[in-house]
């Protein structure tokens, strides 16, 4: 969702494991006279409650764990629903987020993913184009080689909007058929859409980050959002009529301020994001949620009439859950019950499986791993 965006995931799980630890730690103190020494860590704690599946997820069966180790996230099906391609880092071999891609197993073997993208740079949201055979996603490899490092922590919770990020097309051998922007700006978050004739793309080329559009081969440029506010992780509706997307809005003068002066300085603090729809050419804008904290990831249920999407709301931190409400905004139910975090929903094409990023099962790591369901109404 792609956001899933070049820390998202690393940081906020970072963020999350603060939080948690920093609650198990004061459980500790207030309600055991140990020693100090004799206490479990706070990372010992957390993995007595992993479990890879929860009585109350009534919608997913056959959950299944794809990836082990590392930080696997946004994963989005092939248009035969048959692969995914997926951004993945391990701070040892793969120290910066490079795009994989594998089939997906129709049996009990071991999910097999080769790496697509180039191994330089940082890369973030990829996605399959009609055939199957090759894939989009934004890269710097071309402009900074090298691992961008993550924003510096001690300005607040932030993720890096940086301007040497362009889309490229790959075949699935991980040759770069084609370059489709060129620029000194922020180009990436690219879907595409169902009918295989758009691709949605955030950009700040306009000087704002807004939401554009252009066809397969990178011409016709569409920008179809254009209200101040970072606007993201879109992705067309099944029948490729309508987009969702998530955006902050600052609106006083303190917000507007510090927006306008992060964004200077490529990034964003998307701390306080809502959920919102139009239809694919900008018309009809609506907003769908007003829960406040962090709703985001979205994706269109296979109806076309709901959104599932990742949300902090009831606490404003920790967990990060999965929910499903109507276009409307009504009808809010949630969905996954984990006690970290769970994002990046994808359901396959033929509507029968989701596929998300959780820290479910992680053993007390801070690793995020790719899981699969079939999906039950």
């Amino acid at each position: 969702m792609c956001l899933i965006l070049p820390q998202i995931y690393q940081n906020m799980i970072t963020m999350n494991r603060f939080f948690i630890s920093t609650a198990f730690l004061i459980l500790a103190v207030s309600g055991c006279k140990q020693d100090a020494k004799q206490e479990k860590p706070a990372e010992e704690a957390i993995a007595v409650i992993d479990t890879i599946t929860y009585p109350q997820e009534k919608h997913l069966k056959n959950l299944r764990q794809l990836t082990f180790g590392g930080d696997n996230a946004e994963a989005y099906f092939s248009f035969d629903s048959k692969m995914v391609v997926f951004q993945r880092r391990d701070n040892k071999d793969v120290p910066c987020d490079q795009i994989y891609y594998g089939a997906i197993p129709t049996d009990n073997s071991r999910f097999e993913y080769k790496l697509l993208s180039t191994g330089k740079g940082r890369t973030t949201c990829s996605y399959f184009l009609p055939g199957n055979d090759k894939v989009i996603f934004a890269s710097t490899h071309a402009k900074v080689d090298t691992c961008i490092s993550d924003p510096d922590r001690s300005k607040g919770y932030l993720w890096g909007v940086y301007p040497s990020y362009e889309i490229y097309v790959a075949d699935l051998n991980g040759n770069i058929i084609k370059q489709l922007t060129d620029n000194n700006f922020y180009d990436a978050e690219a879907v595409v859409s169902p009918k295989g004739d758009k691709i949605l793309f955030t950009s700040n080329r306009s000087g704002d980050l807004e939401l554009w559009t252009m066809n397969l081969d990178g011409t016709d440029l569409k920008q179809i959002t254009n209200e101040l506010g970072y606007d993201g992780g879109a992705f067309f509706s099944p029948d490729g009529k309508r987009i969702v997307f998530r955006a902050s809005r600052p609106k006083t003068p303190e917000e507007i301020t510090t927006y306008k002066t992060l964004l200077k300085d490529h990034f964003v603090k998307p701390t306080a994001m809502e959920l919102f729809t139009c239809m694919a050419d900008g018309s009809d804008l609506r907003q769908i949620t007003s829960l406040g904290g962090a709703n985001w990831a979205p994706f269109f249920h296979p109806s076309g009439n709901k959104i599932i999407f990742s949300s902090n709301h009831a606490t404003k931190r920790v967990p990060f859950n999965l929910f499903m409400i109507n276009l409307d905004g009504t009808g809010l139910e949630q969905i996954t019950f984990d006690t970290v975090f769970d994002s990046f929903p994808m359901f396959s094409y033929d509507g029968k499986k989701l596929i998300f990023a959780s820290n479910r099962n992680s053993g007390g790591t801070r690793d995020t791993n790719l899981f699969i369901a079939d999906w039950v109404e």
